[in-house]
């Protein structure tokens, strides 16, 4: 029954639908969707390729949180997801139909998006009726929703503050909905839209402000945005009311002042709570939230993103110190990130049309989403690793349900979504992407044909027009002063526009009229934020990278398990990369030799230690392979300090072993068992190419260990310096406290961290061994401790008294 109804209605939508080019807008400047066309390259081929991927889902599998949550009868089994997120990838998924059906007709993606939008309306009723105290207008899939949101009404926010981003989870779906109305114009969508962000008001109606802060404290994705939306569609201001109360002011008041307070906070929860700031700024002209969304903006394109335009290491944003995390780490910038902030960037450009935006659109667009498809299997991206010699790790269909599968269903959809906006009469061309133009209210069309970046020209052909405008071409920033070339009608064009900027060809055209214009890309470097002897080389706005070996790729495709997002192949050391040695720092990008016949290939002719014969390529094209992003760049003097350090931190490793009366590897068996291990609800595991034992709830774990009858000791235990979660603990020699530790978010850097610790004479006195037990603390996990030495005491500063 089910199949034929799916069938039936399928029939009728073949011949009641078409996508519309009529259909309302929420973004003034962008053309419908429909009305840019891909044309052959690298884009139509994601594009495409996604479709495939995209249709291998089963819509009935991604629906079944809705219905199970609104008592209804699961059609089928819903995927396994992530720990209580049950039916967060359906709303990108409603969102990627809507979009793929809007621009391609693809009949198939338009039959699922209105499918799931009638399942979603009967949810919406059964919720009406099985849940009227708190359901009214509830469209979610969030396990136990009937439990939480009963009691959330009431302003008991228990069971919210012990589950896991319910809001963040809800707004995919109000995204979702949103998106069927605004890409394909579906009136049954926007109803629906309008009723959901009506629960969203009411279900926090009796919570105060301060409550309404807590509330916030945990992820709760762009539901400022979505009831920003709200407000557009509808101009009624109770929804500017709510989207102002769903943004946090411990994030909103600072920025709006240009302080920056986002060190080793949690990313892309951040980012879409600026996407909102930014458009309630829009749509109220309050300045405290455009400064807000704008100052965001640029402390984290400007001091936390990497050449390839991501950003985030571990999720989070890391601090001046902490951003050699980036090259210790393997969970690199997250896709989802760089998804938000390619939002973020199209609101703000619409206040203010400035290319720098368009640059940083450009080259994330280029480099970071379109490498996180695989271009075969097309499998999607969660981190993007910059460590030296690592590699990413792609989702399968049906399998991976993380973020980035959502984020990336959206992603490889909207490519001709900012190739080009407008301004009145002015038309601006703000990407160099092979595709076509229907600018239907002023009757005009343009073709624009390149193979850019593999070709450093394009060529915009007007195919019908009957007004005059003003076309605005980008001027990157990537190009030199005065390098630029444009020709109108094979007539050389003078300008006096700066790199960054747009050049206005203001004139009536005509059919047949052509411009040329010739962007010249140069290799230049960019620095690693805050460790600048780290470089990337980039060729134009294109980041350039080096596979280096495909040793040890596991879990290359990724299945259910929670954490199969991580490349958790082996880790090459990173002193064992290769190192560049060059003096002449200005001149290195000249040492890089164009392959012949390889486009944007290059033979780096560079003096390099741990040498490999380097071959640069454009890094988006490197799959299936561990590579290089970033470079080690030292002098020849730097580099022997560099090798003097080794060779000192080598006698200091003596000089410790010289101290050592004992030690321990935890988490190693023989080990262990030599020590006459203790424990209770402790594990044990291997990270960061060692071993580890940590315990939780309440455990402990402990060791005998020898003291050579010495009364002066201290006690050294090293800790990873970027744990999870309370790390708040207590120490004991035999039975005697030695002290409370609480490493909770005490260093957020991606190293070991050697803590010693003096221990009284009296606790060892007259003992030849003694026993050391870590002993957790309620909510919290003692450890995780990766080594442990009874050390002779020295005169050091760093020994905690």
């Amino acid at each position: 029954m089910i199949k034929q109804k799916f069938l039936l209605l399928s029939c009728a939508l073949v011949l009641l639908l078409t996508p519309t080019n009529a259909q309302e807008k929420l973004y003034k400047n962008e053309f419908p969707i429909a009305d840019v066309k891909l044309l052959d390259g690298v884009f139509k081929h994601a594009r495409e390729l996604n479709i495939e991927v995209l249709l291998k889902y089963d819509v009935d599998r991604l629906l079944a949180p809705y219905r199970k949550e609104a008592g209804l009868t699961e059609r089928k089994k819903t995927y396994p997801n992530w720990d209580g997120l049950d039916g967060h990838v359906a709303g990108h998924y409603l969102s990627a139909m809507s979009m793929n059906y809007a621009a391609t007709g693809n009949k198939e993606c338009g039959r699922r998006m209105e499918y799931m939008i009638s399942e979603l309306q009967l949810c919406l009723e059964a919720n009406a009726i099985n849940n009227t105290e708190w359901a009214i207008g509830y469209i979610g899939g969030f396990p136990n929703s009937k439990n939480l949101w009963s009691t959330f009404k009431k302003g008991d926010l228990r069971i919210y503050n012990s589950a896991w981003a319910p809001f963040y989870n809800l707004h995919k779906m109000y995204a979702g909905l949103r998106d069927a109305w605004l890409y394909c114009n579906n009136k049954q969508a926007k109803t629906l839209f309008l009723k959901f962000c009506d629960w969203a008001i009411s279900i926090t109606d009796d919570l105060n402000e301060e409550q309404m802060q807590t509330v916030l404290k945990m992820e709760y994705g762009g539901m400022n945005e979505i009831l920003a939306d709200a407000y557009q569609i509808t101009g009624n201001k109770k929804y500017l009311v709510a989207a102002k109360r769903y943004s946090q002011n411990i994030l909103l008041d600072p920025l709006s002042q240009g302080i920056d307070n986002l060190d080793n906070k949690h990313a892309n929860t951040q980012i879409p709570k600026f996407i909102g700031f930014a458009r309630i700024a829009e749509l109220s002209g309050d300045t405290k939230y455009t400064n807000a969304s704008r100052f965001s903006w640029e402390t984290i394109t400007g001091n936390r993103s990497l050449a390839f335009g991501g950003n985030s290491r571990r999720e989070h944003f890391p601090s001046v110190t902490s951003c050699s995390d980036y090259i210790n780490d393997v969970d690199g910038p997250e896709s989802c990130n760089s998804y938000n902030m390619l939002k973020l960037t199209e609101d703000l450009f619409r206040m203010q049309p400035s290319a720098h935006y368009a640059d940083y659109y450009e080259r994330t667009v280029f480099n970071h989403i379109l490498s996180t498809q695989h271009p075969e299997h097309g499998g999607y991206v969660y981190f993007t690793s910059a460590r030296p010699r690592h590699y990413r790790v792609y989702s399968a269909p049906n399998e991976a349900m993380w973020c980035c599968v959502g984020t990336g269903m959206e992603n490889h959809s909207k490519y001709n979504q900012f190739i080009y906006t407008h301004s009145d009469d002015s038309l601006f061309v703000n990407l160099f992407i092979a595709s076509e133009l229907n600018w239907k209210n002023k009757k005009i069309s343009l073709r624009q044909e390149t193979n850019f970046p593999y070709e450093e020209r394009t060529k915009l052909t007007v195919t019908k027009a009957s007004s005059p405008f003003k076309l605005m071409i980008r001027y990157p920033g990537w190009v030199d002063k005065g390098a630029l070339k444009v020709s109108v009608n094979g007539k050389s064009m003078n300008y006096s526009a700066l790199p960054s900027s747009y050049i206005c060809i203001d004139r009536k055209w005509n059919k047949g009229d052509v411009v040329e214009v010739e962007l010249p890309m140069r290799s230049t470097i960019e620095h690693l934020p805050n460790v600048p002897n780290y470089i990337a080389f980039m060729h134009g706005p294109i980041l350039l990278g080096a596979k280096t070996g495909t040793e040890d790729l596991r879990g290359l495709i990724a299945g259910d398990g929670r954490w199969g997002q991580y490349p958790s192949g082996k880790l090459l050391p990173v002193d064992q990369a290769p190192i560049l040695i060059v003096d002449d720092m200005e001149n290195i990008t000249s040492k890089l030799v164009p392959i012949k016949n390889e486009p944007l290939h290059f033979k780096a002719n560079i003096k390099a230690a741990n040498s490999i014969d380097i071959k640069l390529e454009p890094f988006a094209n490197i799959h299936d392979a561990r590579y290089m992003m970033y470079w080690l760049t030292l002098t020849n003097k730097g580099y022997q300090t560099y090798i003097d350090s080794l060779s000192t931190i080598e006698k200091e490793k003596i000089i410790l072993e010289k101290l050592t009366v004992d030690f321990v590897a935890p988490g190693e068996q023989q080990p262990e068992t030599d020590h006459k291990i203790l424990q209770e609800k402790s594990r044990t595991g291997n990270a960061n190419q060692q071993f580890f034992r940590e315990a939780s709830s309440e455990g402990y774990f402990s060791y005998e260990m020898k003291t050579n009858a010495e009364t002066e000791l201290s006690l050294m235990v090293r800790y990873w310096g970027a744990e999870w979660g309370g790390r708040k603990f207590d120490i004991y020699i035999d039975d005697e406290k030695l002290l409370t530790e609480d490493n909770t978010g005490r260093w957020n850097q991606s190293k070991f961290q050697d803590i010693r610790y003096k221990i009284p004479s009296s606790m060892v006195q007259g003992k030849n061994h003694i026993r050391v037990k870590f002993q957790s603390i309620p909510g919290n996990t003692a450890g995780a401790v990766y080594f442990i030495r009874l050390v002779k005491r020295v005169d050091d500063p760093a020994i905690k008294d």
